[in-house]
C-alpha cells in the first residue's frame, strides 16, 4: 500500500458514513437523462413527418431529393419518412401521368399524398356542415344549396379583381390571386403553367367530406373561376371524387376560328 501513494507523499483515508454511502449506491444516477431524451426524440421525428407531409400537401407529387433539399435532410432520413408513410397508406408514388419528366436521364420518383393522408390532417365540423346542408336542402331545394354554394366562393374569392384582358400575361395574375385566396382560405392552392395553359391546384380541401355529398360546392368554385378570368375552364379532377388535388385548366391561348 505504501508504494501506491508514494508520489504524493499523502495518504487520503475515506472518512464518509457507511450509511451515506450505501444510500449513494442504492440511489439513482442523474448522469444518463435517459427518460428525458425520448420525448425530446419523437417530438423532434413528429414535427419532421409533419414537415414531409405538409410538402407532400401543398407542392406533390414532389421528389424525395427536393424534399431533403427543402428540410435539410439526409437521403436515409427521407427515405425513412417516406416509408413510414408509405406503409401506412398516406403516401404514395405518383403515375407518370401526374408528373412531368425534367431533365435527361433515369426519371426520378415522384411522391404525393393520398386521401387518407389527406384526411389526417382534420375536416373540421364535418357532420355538422353536411347535416345543415341537408336541412336546406329539405327546407329549400336544390336551389337554396346552390345559392349557398355561390355565396360561400364569393366569400372567398370577393376581393380578386377579375381579369382586365384575356392576355397571357392577365389570366396568369388572376389565377395566382385565385390561388392566393383559396391558400388564406385554407385549400393550400397554387398555379403551376401546363402546355399552353396555367393550372389552379388546390392541393387541400376543408370540405371535401361535405362535397362528395354536394357537389354544387365545387361547381360554384368553377363558376367563379370562370366569371373571374372571363374565360371558359375546365375541371380536371377534384378531391371529392378522390383524386390528390383539385386540379382547374386556365387556356391562355384562345381557340383559333375557322379559316
Amino acid at each position: 500500500m505504501r508504494s501506491e501513494f508514494r508520489h504524493t507523499g499523502v495518504v487520503k483515508t475515506d472518512t464518509t458514513p457507511r450509511a451515506t454511502k450505501e444510500s449513494a449506491v442504492h440511489a439513482p444516477s442523474s448522469a444518463a437523462p435517459v427518460a428525458t431524451a425520448s420525448p425530446v426524440a419523437v417530438g423532434h421525428e413528429g414535427h419532421t413527418r409533419a414537415a414531409v407531409v405538409k410538402l407532400l400537401l401543398e407542392e406533390g407529387p414532389i421528389t424525395a431529393s427536393e424534399i431533403g433539399t427543402r428540410l435539410g435532410l439526409s437521403a436515409a432520413g427521407v427515405r425513412r419518412h417516406l416509408d413510414a408513410l408509405l406503409d401506412s397508406g398516406e403516401a404514395r408514388e405518383a403515375s407518370s401521368v401526374a408528373v412531368r419528366h425534367r431533365g435527361r436521364g433515369r426519371p426520378a420518383k415522384y411522391f404525393q399524398i393520398t386521401a387518407k393522408g389527406r384526411g389526417r390532417l382534420g375536416h373540421a365540423y364535418d357532420d355538422l356542415a353536411g347535416a345543415a346542408m341537408r336541412q336546406l336542402r329539405e327546407v329549400g331545394g336544390d336551389a337554396a344549396i346552390t345559392e349557398f354554394a355561390r355565396r360561400r366562393v364569393q366569400a372567398i374569392v370577393g376581393d380578386v379583381t377579375p381579369a382586365a384582358d384575356q392576355s397571357a400575361e392577365g389570366l396568369e395574375t388572376t389565377a395566382d390571386a385565385i390561388a392566393d385566396a383559396f391558400t388564406t382560405a385554407g385549400f393550400a392552392a397554387s398555379t403551376r403553367p401546363v402546355g399552353n395553359g396555367v393550372q389552379i391546384c388546390q392541393h387541400h380541401c376543408p370540405v371535401s367530406h361535405v362535397a362528395e355529398e354536394f357537389p354544387e360546392l365545387c361547381e360554384a368554385e368553377q363558376a367563379a373561376f370562370a366569371q373571374l378570368l372571363g374565360t371558359h375552364v375546365q375541371r380536371l379532377a377534384t378531391i371529392a371524387n378522390g383524386d390528390c388535388a383539385c386540379t382547374t385548366h386556365v387556356p391562355l391561348v384562345p381557340p383559333s376560328g375557322p379559316k
